[in-house]
């Protein structure tokens, strides 16, 4: 599997924005990121949010990005668009809702499927919201924590 990008955002644009305009603050791509064991990714808006959250690092499939892109005709979409952490390529990520799996050194617990929001219309396009239904990403916990990196990693 590939990790194409890695993502962080110091703040929230969507999550407890209802009712109010989504906040304005970019996701900032990185080349690697500390993540800590029960805490989150170091410098992320969930970093230590509460104990036991489910979505300390949230994963995101390339190739729904390609599907999202072709169908609502935003060749320009940018992978970051959905506030996800870690973009990967060639992973079944609802595979792993249930699952301890490992990336190099780390290892990782799917919890939950990220569900879509009514954010990701105003994000992406009228009908995003649907077309993510079930794709749309993976939610984890950390369970040992260390380095992450873009590149190609073998699964555990």
């Amino acid at each position: 599997m590939e990790v194409l990008a890695i993502y962080i955002s110091p703040a929230h644009n969507f999550y407890g924005h209802h009712g109010k305009p989504p906040g304005e603050e970019p996701m900032q791509a990185m080349e690697q990121v500390q993540c800590v064991a029960g805490k989150g990714i170091e410098g992320d808006r969930f970093f230590a949010y509460k104990e036991d959250y489910k979505g300390q690092i949230t994963f995101f499939a390339q190739e729904v990005h390609e599907e999202m892109m072709l169908r609502f005709g935003r060749p320009d979409l940018a992978a970051s668009v959905y506030r996800r952490n870690v973009i990967t390529r060639g992973l079944d990520l609802g595979s792993l809702i249930g699952r301890r799996f490992s990336i190099g050194d780390l290892e990782f617990e799917g919890t939950q499927e990220c569900a879509p929001c009514y954010w990701m219309d105003h994000a992406v396009g009228p009908g995003a919201e649907e077309a993510l239904k079930g794709r749309g990403g993976l939610r984890a916990r950390i369970l040992r924590g260390g380095l992450l990196c873009r590149g190609l990693h073998e699964l555990q």
